[in-house]
């Protein structure tokens, strides 16, 4: 498919994908820290931050498939590597499964280009990616540059020349894409249109001045 195998001691770079690495779990307004006495504490952030020495807290920890979006250039020297979480496609696109590989192909054809928050990956035994997976670009996490180098071993594939290119391009799409509201351009009739096709999210879509 769409991946390789790097040697085991090829440097990390961008588009490596490596399984059961450690996301942190946590909530701002329920933290337990362990005090000096090694005794856990309920607190919350808001009591916490205008804390100037470390706290020692106790959090969830979940083991995940991730890939790696730091650039090539900062994955040989930067204190930390961000990745991105690999979750199964439905998980991540919240669509219904088609039941062809034709409705297979269209669906994944007409929402890449509709929507830039995930990139897809097939299924392959060799990474153990039984079903459709997709990249969720909302989903980041850091691992220390230095410890990830240090569990390769952990790392299951990296993504081809062809695949790793267009992750590039998709990625950079994801984190440049300009917000605006789509309908800022419709005129009054136009824009009401529009607010009656999206009956969910009338709280959302308000007119402006010119279109009122």
């Amino acid at each position: 498919m769409i991946y390789e195998a790097p040697p085991p001691d090829a440097p990390v770079r961008q588009g490596d994908i490596f399984h059961d690495v450690p996301k942190p779990s946590f909530s701002m307004e329920q933290i337990s820290i362990l005090t000096e006495d090694n005794q856990a504490e309920a607190t919350t952030w808001e009591e916490l931050r205008g804390t100037r020495q470390p706290v020692t807290a106790i959090v969830g920890i979940v083991a995940v498939t991730a890939i790696v979006i730091t650039q090539d250039c900062d994955t040989i020297r930067a204190p930390e590597i961000s990745l991105c979480e690999i979750k199964p496609f439905l998980d991540v696109v919240r669509v219904t499964s088609p039941k062809t590989d034709r409705k297979w192909t269209e669906l994944l054809r007409t929402h890449a280009i509709q929507n830039l928050k995930w990139f897809y990956l097939p299924p392959d035994p060799r990474l153990g990616f039984s079903d459709r997976m997709a990249v969720d670009f909302q989903s980041v996490l850091r691992i220390p540059r230095t410890e990830l180098e240090r569990a390769r071993h952990l790392r299951i594939g990296r993504l081809n020349s062809v695949g790793d290119e267009h992750f590039r391009e998709r990625l950079a799409e994801f984190f440049r894409r300009y917000p605006y509201n789509e309908w800022y351009p419709f005129t009054k009739a136009e824009f009401e249109a529009y607010r009656s096709d999206h009956p969910q999210e009338t709280t959302i879509i308000q007119p402006y001045d010119y279109q009122k």
